[in-house]
């Protein structure tokens, strides 16, 4: 796990967000290990308590189960449960804000799909 965190938003959350990116990306699946909080900790210089906090948000939220003296777990049903909470967020906070501002560059979806195909082949 790479992480390079930045001042926009506490640390743990910062964890958290990575996290969730990993299981959306299939890095981890169902039934996969999260690092103990120790490891994160030395790993990245963080407080133990910041590493709880981030991977206790996990749990609140089921998307990854406590097993005791085991470690934490990415439980069944993950990633399905953050596609949709994800796609709903994109949709109501991110998208009307995005679509504004193209509409205000007079941009057209010819234009934007042509300009993601020419970066997609610099990378």
């Amino acid at each position: 796990m790479s992480i390079t965190w930045n001042d926009n938003a506490p640390i743990y959350r910062q964890l958290r967000d990575r996290v969730v990116a990993m299981i959306l990306d299939g890095v981890l699946k169902p039934g996969d290990a999260l690092p103990s909080v120790r490891q994160v900790a030395a790993d990245f210089q963080l407080n133990p308590i910041t590493v709880s906090k981030g991977y206790q948000e996990l749990v609140d939220e089921n998307l990854v189960e406590k097993r005791r003296g085991l470690g934490m777990y990415v439980t069944d049903g993950a990633r399905a449960a953050l596609m949709k909470s994800e796609r709903e967020r994109f949709l109501h906070e991110e998208w009307p804000a995005l679509f504004a501002r193209i509409q205000r560059m007079n941009l057209d979806l010819a234009t934007l799909i042509k300009n993601a195909e020419n970066t997609g082949e610099k990378s």
